[in-house]
């Protein structure tokens, strides 16, 4: 059985986000965590802040990339905050 895409928001403890996503969201987070990954190695302590599954990973990225052309904090704290992206979003 396939593991179901997500897009995924990560935070750093000095308050940066990172938007990814994957079709296999535990071992991704892992690797963030372990610094393994170059775009946030440089981040410090990272935690889990946001996940929603879709039905394609195709799905998946377009919404990440969308999310990562805003560039706009407040967004991505409502996101968070609300916890679903909304389907105007999408």
């Amino acid at each position: 059985m396939l593991n179901m895409p997500w897009v995924y928001i990560l935070k750093s403890e000095n308050g940066l986000y990172y938007i990814g996503s994957s079709t296999n969201l535990a071992d991704r987070v892992l690797h963030h965590k372990g610094g393994h990954t170059p775009s946030t190695s440089k981040m410090g302590k990272l935690e889990l802040a946001f996940d929603q599954e879709y039905k394609t990973l195709l799905e998946a990225r377009n919404i990440e990339k969308r999310l990562k052309k805003l560039k706009r904090r407040d967004y991505i704290e409502k996101i968070i905050r609300d916890g679903f992206i909304s389907m105007k979003e999408r």
